[in-house]
C-alpha cells in the first residue's frame, strides 16, 4: 500500500519542501516584464498589492479583471525543488482568459519534452472559471456524464509537474478572487488560537458535533448513476443496497486540543513539528472506514487527491496531502486504526493565506467513480457531499484590515495623473472663461491651439486613457434600465473628472469644451486637415443643403446605438465601433487591421473634409449637442451687422456653425474661437473697419465684457 512505501523519509522530505517554499518566497517581476506578457487589445493597469497583482484593463481603458503572477503568492515547490511562476490573467467573474509559463526548472521538460506540452497544458484553462472543479486526467469515453467535473488533459511523463502546476494555478486564482472579487474576503481567516486548552477525548468529539461522519450506501449511489451509462457496473451495490459504499469522517486537527483527543503521542508531535514550519496550513484528517475509498491507483503522494475536492463560500479550496505518517489516539473506533493500517487515511493540508476559513462552515466533495468496459472503459462520476464546521471558539482573528474602497484605491492608483489633469483642465478653463479674447486675439493663436490639442491627444488621450466615448453614457443607461449601480463610472476618476468638466462647460459653453478642445481624436482630425492645408489637397466642402443633411446623421447614428442598448444589449460593443476612439487613442492603432483601416479612414478625409467624423457622424458629438441645451448665455459676441451686410464670420466658419443671419448655431459650434478672432480685430470685423474709416461706434446686439473697443 502507497501508506507504508513513504516512511519517515517522505514526511521529512514534505517538511523540506515546505520549508524551501518558505524561505523562497519571491519578489514580483518588474512591471515592464507582466506588461510585455498581456496579449492586446488588453493591457496592464496599476498594482492593486505589493504581490504582483495588476488591473487588467480591456481595449477601452476600463477595469476588466486581474494579471498576476502565481510564485509571489503560491510558491508550491515543484519536482526541481523551486516553484513553477505562472502568469495567469483572471477576468472579472473568475474565468480564465489566459496562463502562460513565466519560468520553471522541471527536468521532464526543461531536458525531456521539450516545452511545447508544457505550454499546450495551460493553454487549456482558458475559458474555464476558478469556480469550476478543474482535474488533472484524460479520461476515455464520456467520462464527465453525470459529474461536475472539468478534466483538463495531462502530460504523458509529466504528471507530477502539471498537477503542481495546476495547484499552483488555483491556490493563486483563488487568492486573488476571495481577495479582490465580489467583496470577499474582507478580513483575514481565523486561525487556530494556541491559548486554548480543552480537556477533550473521542467521545467529547463526537457528542460535540467536532467530528462530521458521512455515511453513503449502496442504494444512494445507485440511485445517483440511475439512468446513466454505468447504472449496472458495480454488481456490489445491486446485490447489498443497505450496506455502506462510503463511510466518511472529517476532523479539522488544527487545534491543538482536537489534535491531541485525535492523535496517539508520538503522531501529535510530529503534527506540530509539520505546522511549526508550514504555519499558514490547517491539517483536515479524513478517514473512510467503507469500500470506496479516498484516492485512486494513480494517486501521488504530496499532491492533491483526485477523489477529493472541497468548497466554501461558492469557492473551491485547494487541497493537499501533508504526507504525514500517523496513528489515532486509543480512543478511536477501531474500524479508524484499520482504515489508516489499511492506508485509507489522509491528512490534507490547506494554505489559509488563500482564503480558507477553518472557522466557517466548508464542504468536503468526494468522487463516486464507476468504469463501464474492459478495455479502455469509459470513467463515469457523482459526486457526494459532507458538511463540516469548527466552533469558533478553537480560533482566534487578527485585527481586521479596512481596505479602501475601489474607488478610492483606483483614486489613490492615478493621484499623479489626477494633480496634472486638473491642472490642465484649470488653465484651459481660465483661458476659454476670463482669457478667452485674449486668446483669440493672439497673432500666434493657432499655434497655440495646436500645442494646447497636442496635450489633449498625447496627455488625455495616450498617456491618461481620458478619451470620452459614448460606450460610458450608453452603459449608464444600461444600469439605469436593469437597475443596478453606478459605483463603475468611480472606478476611472481620471475620465470621470474630464466629464465633469464637460457637463459644466454645457452650462457655459455648451457642446464646444468637448467637441473643440478636449477630444483627442477629434484634435487627431485637425491635426490631419492642417496637414492637408499644408500639402495644398483639394477641400472639399458640401452645399448648405447637405451640410444641414449630413448633420442629422449622426442623430440617426445616436438613437440606433440607444436601441441596440436597450433591445440587444449584447452587441453594444461591437455597435459602439462606429466611433474610431478605441482604435486610434486607446489601443493607439494596435489592434486587428480593419479597425485600424477604419479609424485611418477618418484621419484621411479630415485631410480633404474638415472633422468629417466630428460634424456628421460621431454618436457622442450628437449627445453632447443635446447636452449644450442646458447653455445658459450666448457667450459669443454679435454685432447688428453680423449676417447683414458682413458674411465674414460665416464664411470663415468651417463648421457650418453660424447661419446667413449671423446667429451662432451652438449645437454645431466647436468653440475654435475664430468668429471671436475676427469679430475683436479692426483689421478683420468689416463693421469694425468701416467704423475706423466713417469715425462711428458701429452698433451692437449683444454686449461682450472682453471686447475690443473701436479705435
Amino acid at each position: 500500500m502507497w501508506r507504508r512505501s513513504t516512511g519517515p523519509l517522505g514526511a521529512a522530505l514534505a517538511l523540506c519542501l515546505a520549508l524551501i517554499a518558505q524561505v523562497t518566497m519571491a519578489e514580483p517581476l518588474p512591471r515592464e516584464t507582466i506588461a510585455e506578457r498581456v496579449r492586446a487589445p488588453m493591457s496592464l493597469g496599476e498594482p492593486v498589492n505589493d504581490k504582483g497583482v495588476y488591473q487588467l484593463l480591456n481595449s477601452g481603458g476600463a477595469h476588466a479583471g486581474y494579471v498576476f503572477e502565481t510564485e509571489p503568492m503560491a510558491p508550491l515547490p515543484g519536482f526541481s525543488g523551486a516553484p513553477i511562476n505562472l502568469l495567469v490573467t483572471l477576468d472579472l467573474d473568475g474565468r480564465f482568459l489566459d496562463v502562460q509559463i513565466l519560468e520553471h526548472n522541471e527536468p521532464i521538460f526543461v531536458s525531456g519534452l521539450g516545452q511545447a506540452p508544457f505550454n499546450a497544458f495551460v493553454e487549456q484553462y482558458r475559458g474555464h472559471s476558478i469556480s469550476d472543479t478543474l482535474v488533472v486526467g484524460t479520461p476515455y469515453g464520456d467520462a464527465t456524464a453525470g459529474s461536475a467535473l472539468v478534466y483538463l488533459d495531462g502530460v504523458t511523463k509529466a504528471t507530477a509537474s502539471v498537477r503542481i502546476a495546476h495547484e499552483t494555478i488555483l491556490a493563486a486564482a483563488l487568492q486573488v478572487a476571495r481577495e479582490k472579487m465580489n467583496g470577499v474576503a474582507a478580513g483575514p481567516p481565523a486561525h487556530p488560537d494556541p491559548t486554548v486548552d480543552e480537556a477533550l477525548d473521542w467521545q467529547a468529539l463526537v457528542d460535540q458535533g467536532l467530528v462530521t461522519r458521512k455515511i453513503v450506501t449502496n442504494a444512494e449511489v445507485q440511485a445517483a448513476f440511475a439512468g446513466t451509462l454505468w447504472e449496472d457496473d458495480d454488481p456490489e451495490a445491486l446485490s447489498d443496497p443497505q450496506a455502506p459504499y462510503l463511510d466518511l469522517w472529517i476532523v479539522d486537527l488544527g487545534p491543538p486540543s482536537i489534535a491531541r483527543a485525535v492523535l496517539d503521542e508520538g503522531s501529535f508531535e510530529t503534527l506540530q513539528g509539520f505546522l511549526e514550519i508550514s504555519g499558514t496550513d490547517e491539517p483536515i484528517l479524513v478517514v473512510e472506514t467503507a469500500r470506496h475509498g479516498l484516492v485512486s491507483e494513480d494517486f501521488i503522494r504530496n499532491t492533491s487527491p483526485d477523489w477529493l475536492s472541497a468548497e466554501q463560500g461558492g469557492f473551491p479550496i485547494a487541497l493537499r496531502d501533508a504526507d504525514l505518517i500517523f496513528d489515532l489516539a486509543r480512543d478511536v473506533p477501531q474500524a479508524l486504526h484499520d482504515a489508516v493500517y489499511d492506508g485509507h487515511a489522509l491528512i490534507l493540508r490547506t494554505d489559509r493565506r488563500l482564503g480558507f476559513d477553518p472557522a466557517s462552515p466548508w464542504e468536503l466533495q468526494v468522487a463516486a467513480i464507476r468504469e463501464h468496459g474492459v478495455f479502455q472503459p469509459q470513467v463515469g462520476s457523482v459526486t457526494l457531499t459532507a458538511d463540516h464546521a469548527t466552533p469558533e471558539r478553537f480560533f482566534t482573528r487578527p485585527g481586521v484590515v479596512q481596505t479602501l474602497p475601489p474607488w478610492r484605491e483606483a483614486l489613490r492608483g492615478r493621484a499623479d495623473d489626477m494633480i496634472v489633469l486638473g491642472v490642465v483642465l484649470a488653465l484651459l478653463l481660465a483661458l476659454l472663461g476670463p482669457g478667452m479674447n485674449r486668446l483669440a486675439g493672439l497673432r500666434i493663436f493657432t499655434p497655440v491651439r495646436l500645442g494646447i490639442l497636442a496635450i489633449v491627444t498625447g496627455f488625455i488621450g495616450w498617456w491618461g486613457q481620458g478619451q470620452l466615448s459614448i460606450v460610458t453614457p450608453l452603459a449608464a443607461l444600461r444600469t439605469a434600465l436593469d437597475g443596478g449601480s453606478f459605483a463603475f463610472l468611480l472606478y476611472d476618476p481620471f475620465s470621470l473628472l474630464i466629464w465633469a468638466v464637460v457637463i459644466v462647460g454645457f452650462v457655459l459653453w455648451g457642446r464646444g469644451l468637448f467637441c473643440g478642445w478636449l477630444c483627442p481624436f477629434g484634435a487627431l482630425q485637425e491635426f490631419a486637415s492642417h496637414i492637408g492645408r499644408l500639402l495644398r489637397v483639394p477641400q472639399v466642402e458640401p452645399s448648405a443643403g447637405w451640410d444641414a443633411r449630413l448633420k442629422l446623421l449622426k442623430y440617426v447614428v445616436l438613437a440606433g446605438l440607444i436601441g441596440v442598448t436597450v433591445f440587444a444589449p449584447t452587441h453594444i460593443d461591437k455597435a459602439a465601433e462606429v466611433e474610431p476612439f478605441k482604435t486610434a487613442i486607446t489601443t493607439f492603432f494596435l489592434r486587428e487591421w480593419y479597425y485600424v483601416a477604419y479609424a485611418a479612414l477618418w484621419l484621411v478625409l479630415s485631410m480633404v473634409l474638415f472633422k468629417g467624423f466630428c460634424r456628421y457622424v460621431c454618436p457622442l458629438g450628437a449627445l453632447m449637442a443635446i447636452g449644450g441645451l442646458l447653455r445658459g448665455r450666448d457667450w459669443i459676441a454679435r454685432r447688428a451687422d453680423c449676417g447683414s451686410p458682413c458674411q465674414l464670420c460665416r464664411v470663415k466658419c468651417r463648421y457650418g456653425a453660424i447661419a446667413p443671419s449671423g446667429r451662432i448655431q451652438y449645437d454645431e459650434c466647436f468653440q475654435c474661437l475664430d468668429c471671436v478672432a475676427i469679430h475683436d480685430d479692426p483689421r478683420q470685423c468689416v463693421p469694425l473697419i468701416l467704423e475706423a474709416r466713417q469715425g462711428q461706434r458701429p452698433r451692437r446686439r449683444t454686449g461682450h465684457p472682453n471686447e475690443v473697443p473701436a479705435e
